[in-house]
């Protein structure tokens, strides 16, 4: 067995692997000149950070490497495509700088309500303005975070040592998990409205890009100072400054920037504005911690074959691949569908598997629902490896059911989700008509091609409904391809899935919201491949 470490990931990381076999041999890129391309030629496993570049070229040279282990989180430096298709796992590291991170986020907030900054500038001026920076305690304000993931979760421990109310907004995080955190989780707004105290700590999605835009700061208590060490991108940075401007905002303290690096900027250079160039993570420690870990994990892998944190799939069988590939995008998008139209903060998830597919090994399928459900809610990347791991950290609950004879139709697989406040399910099945389908929703039958964006409606079951729908996407240019009708007249209720051609506005939607038979409405994205396996 041959390890390659391209970079300065520790001392450790070295002594780790060479005590796991002594025939292992450990080559050490650091200070020389070799070439990794050369160095991994016939190399099993290589271990590196931020700098080296582990392209398709890079792989089709090293033919016997099984598994890259990055030092870090963010794995834009590798070709996550090209190492699937070659079977390699490749691995990182998230969490190993959560202390980090929380630390500096409390240095930000120590900074702000004790006027640090300020205060040293004036002593180096020979001032002595004690009753100009007069400060307040953190004791006893409220602090609200935005993202309770590992880093979300250090930062309520420290707050929780300085006697801080903490309060959470995470769609994704059960609020028995948030509970044992001790932390309470609300809404989006009553975290804005009630937070003395705003840290960000949510990953980088579509559903977070610019979350803190003019809107959401409005709904923010006036004198909110605000924090951020997550992305540069959640915050609209012009909304910022003008709220500074104005002095809704008290006081940001940022550490990450769009774009980085920012240059001296309006933001920057605001004089109730702390700027630091994304150094949260940067500790001795946090990399000591990260180097010891991606030592372990591919140690483990090599060893046991137990990939952890991997963020790709390894290469199936073909014939494994080809049986098993109509399921793994069945389950992935019947979980992003119904996690678009459930509520949020999801706390199970129910799979049942009927026909042939309850006799299958349904471990892959199992965690196609979970990335589907995840996937839009998460930065990292959800696949096949880490669905359930990540599920299993947001305190969701998986259970599995089969039924050999149950099912109407064979190889059906059904999901219920369940969130704090409703439960919502639904039926597919692969292969209908040459492509994955919605058989049921909600006990109600409706057949509807699982592709493209769909609008879903909840209505009162009574006459007109349909002409009015259609109608008003006509008079919009919206191209209706399917319209599937379901009814439960014991209910008084029907369902409508539709798919459409085009996309269809916020303010399309809101007029659709505003037919009165209509209880709900809402757009549903599905990938045109959304397959797990190639996450």
């Amino acid at each position: 067995m041959k390890i390659v470490i391209a970079e300065n990931v520790s001392e450790r990381a070295a002594e780790i692997l060479a005590a796991a076999d002594p025939s292992w041999e450990i080559v050490n890129l650091v200070g020389t000149k070799i070439p990794v391309a050369e160095a991994i030629g016939d190399a099993d496993a290589l271990l590196i950070r931020t700098v080296t570049r582990v392209t398709p070229e890079l792989l089709a040279g090293a033919k016997r490497l099984r598994v890259v282990g990055r030092a870090g989180v963010g794995v834009d430096n590798v070709d996550l495509d090209a190492a699937t298709r070659q079977g390699v796992v490749v691995m990182n590291t998230p969490g190993g700088n959560s202390v980090s991170v929380a630390e500096h986020t409390f240095a930000f907030l120590g900074a702000m309500v004790r006027h640090l900054f300020g205060a040293n500038a004036s002593m180096k001026q020979g001032l002595w303005e004690k009753k100009k920076l007069t400060g307040t305690e953190l004791r006893g304000k409220a602090l609200g975070i935005i993202g309770l993931g590992r880093v979300g979760t250090e930062v309520a421990r420290l707050a929780h040592a300085y006697e801080m109310n903490t309060l959470a907004y995470d769609p994704y995080v059960s609020p028995r998990l948030a509970a044992e955190r001790g932390v309470r989780l609300a809404g989006f707004g009553e975290v804005l409205g009630s937070s003395d105290f705003l840290t960000l700590h949510c990953s980088l999605t579509e559903e977070t890009r610019g979350m803190i835009d003019a809107r959401a700061l409005a709904l923010a208590r006036r004198g909110v100072r605000v924090v951020n060490c997550a992305r540069g991108e959640v915050v609209v940075e012009a909304a910022l400054l003008a709220a500074l401007e104005s002095g809704h905002v008290a006081a940001a303290a940022l550490d990450v920037f769009d774009p980085e690096p920012p240059g001296r900027s309006a933001l920057v250079c605001h004089p109730h504005v702390i700027a630091t160039p994304h150094i949260a993570g940067s500790t001795e420690e946090a990399q000591e911690v990260i180097g010891v870990a991606i030592a372990e994990q591919v140690r483990d892998y090599l060893q046991a074959g137990v990939p952890r944190n991997a963020v790709n799939l390894p290469a199936l069988p073909p014939e494994e691949q080809r049986r098993i590939e109509p399921y793994l995008e069945l389950g992935s998008k019947l979980g992003s569908f119904l996690a678009q139209i459930a509520g949020e903060r999801v706390e199970e998830v129910r799979i049942s598997y009927d026909g042939a597919l309850a006799e299958a090994n349904t471990y892959l399928v199992r965690n196609a629902v979970l990335a589907g459900v995840l996937r839009r809610a998460l930065s990292e990347r959800v696949n096949l490896i880490n669905a359930g791991t990540l599920a299993s950290e947001r305190g969701i609950e998986v259970g599995e059911v089969r039924s050999v004879r149950r099912a109407a139709f064979s190889h059906t697989l059904g999901i219920a989700l369940r969130t704090d406040a409703e439960t919502a399910s639904v039926l597919g099945m692969a292969g209908l008509r040459g492509g994955q389908w919605v058989l049921g929703i909600d006990d109600i039958d409706v057949e509807a091609p699982l592709r493209g964006t769909i609008l879903f409606m909840r209505n009162r079951d009574v006459p007109g409904v349909i002409g009015k729908v259609g109608t008003l996407l006509g008079s919009r240019g919206i191209n209706i391809a399917n319209f599937a009708l379901g009814r439960s007249p014991e209910r008084g209720e029907a369902i409508g899935l539709v798919n459409v051609d085009h996309p269809i506005s916020s303010a399309d939607l809101a007029e659709l919201r505003a037919i009165p038979a209509i209880r709900f409405a809402t757009v549903v994205e599905i990938p045109e491949t959304h397959s797990a396996a190639m996450a």
